[in-house]
This record gives C-alpha cells, structure tokens and sequence, in this order.
C-alpha cells in the first residue's frame, strides 16, 4: 500500500486523548490512530451503503420525483423540486 503523508488538524483535547492512548500503549501512535479511525469510517460509511441498498430493494427502489418533492418540503430542505 502506498502511503501518503497529509496534514490533519484536530481539536486539542482530542489530540490530547490520542496522545494518552500512545503514551499507555492502546495505540501505536498518533498516526496509527487517525489511520486506524479512517478505515473504520470508511467501513462504516460502506456498511450503511449496504443496509441502505437493502433497504431500498425491500420498498420498492429509489424515491420518485414526488417523493423526494415531498420529503423536501416536509425536511425544509428548501429544494422544491417539481415532479
């Protein structure tokens, strides 16, 4: 895997709390941390893709037009689309 280095800026008190993960040995580093964090974001975000493509096939599909109408006035979304 190649690795890029970045630069991530974090609340202070986070940073802090990561830092006494390291220093007691429940984290390899700080950068171990944020990359470990990622990768359970990222398969969190896909797990919810697929819970709602599951979702969705056992409804009946994506939203119409009308319905997203709908939800958008019901939300406040403010995007009054016509169907």
């Amino acid at each position: 895997m190649v690795m890029k280095k970045i630069t991530v800026t974090l609340d202070e008190d986070e940073l802090a709390r990561i830092r006494g993960l390291v220093e007691s040995g429940k984290a390899p580093s700080v950068s171990g941390f944020v990359q470990h964090a990622v990768r359970v974001s990222l398969d969190d975000v896909a797990g919810w893709g697929a819970v709602l493509a599951q979702a969705l096939a056992q409804t009946g599909g994506d939203l119409t037009a009308d319905e997203r109408a709908w939800a958008d006035r019901i939300l406040g979304t403010g995007k009054h689309r016509a169907a």
